[in-house]
């Protein structure tokens, strides 16, 4: 295998910006893709994220990158405007010496300065697929002569509805193309994809990361959803707690965690597709310094993310692939160290847990939560390891002389060290131990979500309204009897929409209709939509609850 950039007969100028960027040797799949490539195959790259894929296909694109071309030589298909931003900028970087015009494409965003980068002329587009074929339909995007398409996070744009799409894109380009593939997964319908629009593509498989790893405690706790975050700050009073990642399910989510766990003096910073990539940078530099406990973040943003210290994961909220659950607290545990994975897990997720079980061929031990008792008692070891430090190291005669004077004036030298203590825990200003309600395990085995208050719909109490802060509840005009599933709501809410389908929050699917949990600041995209989504080639509406 290829152990240097300099062996890959990669230009002079890929080669300088590349050792730059600090990177004398490539990654594996670096290492197995370029050489196919430059030498104009077809390929299909099977890898994790953070394993480098953006540089195995970026650096061949810029190596057969023609100067001075008035039209579009890659294009690039991504799932997010996140990893279309990313990607865009990776390339750029990578390209620095060789004048190379990036664009990225993708909704939410006006036409206008799109359009018009296009008509300036580009050499390489990423985009998201919504978009890219939108800008195709308008014919401001002419792809009649690319060399080169790739197609990142394969499997990720098949769940979010976007594969019609896809095949839409590739079949207004060249036959005579390239085309790589990358997917973590390739699921039947993405080799379906890969035999009729690649030919005789060659395969390079980076193995999927350890499903057990054995220097991880993984541990799950039951509680409910309203108790999660009074159990994660018990669990960081009590746990030795160096660094931690804690997952959660959408942007607003991770905000509001991070803020509020920072509010309660936990040092937290939100790690989400807001950021841009000079921020997002900033927050990795701050927790690899220290400065940061804390990473409150999404799937998507955590991408990429290589830091080998993480003490803790947590999975605030429980994914809904089991390879995403592996690839996450694959996280800790790395460089031959330890790691502890925690898993908050409300009643009717148990289901799920038993998925992800026989997936990993390896059970999960539940943690009893720790009881205000334990906290205290905690805190107690704590002070007492502070003072016994103190005493060790001395350097207190000042404060001895204090003593002493007033022991002379009477006062009893234990007596003395009580009040001092108790002055001492008064200025740390602890916290009053957070209120956990325990789970009623008789009834939480069926895996059914708790009642709540509001009206009674299908048999079932469920309230119109989402419990997640920064989500909105909708409903969509299908349910059960209609055979409607989680995963072609979430692609057809994501397809049309075009917003990503891992922003989507709980979905509760009863007999005649379905509600499902939208961020905030899609409401308006969603309903907009409203007539034109389909699910089993039928038309559903989507209102507010």
């Amino acid at each position: 295998m290829t152990t240097e950039f300099t062996a890959l007969n990669l230009r002079p100028e890929l080669v300088q910006a590349v050792d730059e960027r600090g990177y004398a040797a490539p990654s594996a799949i670096q290492a197995g893709i370029i050489p196919i490539m430059l030498a104009g195959a077809d390929v299909i790259g099977q890898a994790q994220t953070g394993t480098g894929k953006t540089a195995a296909f970026a650096l061949p694109i810029l190596h057969n990158l023609e100067s001075n071309q008035g039209h579009i030589q890659a294009l690039v298909l991504v799932p997010t405007r996140e990893l279309a931003l990313q990607a865009a900028d990776a390339i750029a970087e990578y390209g620095q010496y060789c004048r190379v015009r990036v664009l990225a494409v993708y909704g939410g965003q006006p036409y206008a300065p799109q359009i018009n980068r296009l008509r300036r002329g580009v050499d390489v587009v990423v985009g998201t697929p919504g978009r890219l074929l939108d800008l195709l339909k308008r014919e401001v995007l002419d792809i009649g002569r690319l060399r080169t398409v790739v197609l990142d996070e394969a499997d990720e744009m098949l769940s979010m509805g976007f594969i019609e799409d896809i095949e839409t894109i590739l079949a207004a380009s060249p036959a005579e193309r390239q085309t790589a593939l990358f997917s973590a997964t390739l699921p039947k319908e993405i080799r379906r994809l890969a035999e009729r629009y690649m030919r005789e593509p060659q395969s390079v498989t980076i193995e999927r990361e350890q499903v057990t790893v054995a220097a991880i405690e993984q541990r799950y706790y039951l509680v409910r959803e309203g108790d999660k975050l009074a159990l994660v700050t018990r669990l960081f009073e009590v746990e030795n707690v160096a660094s931690a990642l804690i997952f959660v399910r959408t942007r607003a989510a991770s905000s509001e965690l991070a803020n509020t766990l920072s509010i309660g003096g936990l040092p937290a910073e939100a790690l989400n597709g807001d950021l841009n990539q000079e921020s997002r940078e900033r927050t990795l530099n701050r927790f690899r310094q220290g400065l940061v406990k804390v990473l409150v973040a999404t799937d998507v943003a955590a991408r990429g993310l290589d830091i080998d210290d993480i003490s803790h994961v947590f999975n605030y909220h429980l994914p809904d692939d089991p390879e995403i659950f592996v690839h996450r607290i694959g996280r800790t545990g790395r460089a031959g160290k330890t790691g502890i994975a925690i898993t908050l897990l409300t009643p009717y997720e148990q289901s799920r847990l038993r998925e992800i079980e026989r997936f990993t061929r390896r059970k999960m031990t539940q943690g009893q939560i720790p009881t205000a008792e334990d906290v205290e008692k905690h805190r107690e070891m704590q002070l007492l390891d502070k003072l016994t430090k103190g005493l060790a190291h001395g350097h207190a005669k000042r404060e001895r002389a204090l003593v002493d004077r007033l022991a002379a004036e009477g006062h009893d030298p234990l007596e003395l060290a009580a009040v001092a203590i108790k002055l001492m825990r008064g200025e740390e200003k602890q916290a009053a131990v957070p209120e956990i309600v325990p789970v009623d395990q008789r009834n939480s085995r069926s895996g059914r979500e708790p009642r709540r208050g509001g009206r009674k719909i299908d048999g079932r109490s469920q309230d119109r309204t989402s419990h997640e802060r920064g989500m909105v509840r909708l409903t969509i005009s299908k349910g059960k009897l209609h055979g409607i599933r989680p995963n072609e709501i979430v692609s057809s809410i994501a397809h049309y929409a075009e917003i990503p389908g891992s922003t989507i929050g709980k979905i509760h699917i009863h007999d005649q209709h379905t509600f499902v949990d939208v961020p905030e600041q899609y409401v308006s995209r969603v309903l907009a939509k409203s007539g034109r989504y389909r699910i089993h080639k039928q038309e559903v509406t989507v209102e507010r609850a």
